[in-house]
């Protein structure tokens, strides 16, 4: 018989849309810094077209700068692309993940515990984060090609509860769903929610992930 988790989340799972969120999240970085290449191009364009003195060759400095932000906008919009079928589901078996490199899951019985933290970020845009918390109850794969980005490494929630576990962002539209769906399908996994320090989410250890998987895949 074949293994339930080669085949994706069952039919009746929770599944949360993350695309629509990730293009959003691209669409403001990249609208920002459209702004400013714009700006540089108008600065551009008014040293070189200046009717009040001769033209300021310059300008062309400030066009060419402007190619900086542009790359950028194109990098935004091309990762939010990539990550547009991007979705969480909960079902029996455990947490799902799909994103731009894969899929893969998460069995609730490799896990000794579920809760959900939230931050107050430093930055208006950016609002409450919140994110689901997934404890290992053994040993986990740092640097598995799918999930390594949401590995972090931090103290435990728990004194039994290991120091690396999953972080997995959750936007405020889709925390009710999730957080309902995990409590009906692992109830005795439930840890509850807990307040953090100012921007909890952090980011992935991507240092020590090239430093550990160089040469090996």
């Amino acid at each position: 018989m074949s293994s339930p988790y080669a085949h994706g989340p069952a039919p009746s799972a929770s599944v949360i849309p993350m695309g629509g969120e990730a293009l959003g999240q691209q669409a403001k970085g990249a609208a920002g810094c459209s702004f400013f290449a714009l700006l540089l191009i108008g600065v551009g364009l008014v040293a070189l077209l200046d009717p009040n003195g001769a033209p300021n060759k310059g300008g062309w400095l400030f066009i060419a700068l402007a190619l900086i932000p542009l790359a950028f906008v194109f990098l935004f919009l091309r990762h939010g692309w990539k990550a547009r079928k991007s979705f969480i589901a909960v079902d029996h078996v455990g947490l799902w993940i799909r994103n731009p490199i894969g899929g893969k899951v998460i069995p609730w019985d490799t896990l000794a515990g579920v809760g959900l933290h939230w931050s107050r970020s430093t930055s208006k845009a950016v609002g409450t984060q919140f994110s689901l918390e997934l404890c290992p109850s053994g040993p986990i794969d740092r640097d598995h090609p799918v999930l390594w980005n949401l590995v972090r490494d931090e103290e435990p929630l728990q004194p039994n509860l290991p120091r690396l576990r999953y972080r997995v962002p959750v936007g405020k539209k889709n925390k009710p769903l999730l957080v309902g769906a995990v409590q009906q399908h692992v109830p005795q996994l439930w840890l509850g929610e807990a307040e953090r320090e100012p921007n909890h989410i952090g980011f992935p250890d991507v240092k020590g992930h090239k430093e550990r998987t160089r040469g090996a895949r």
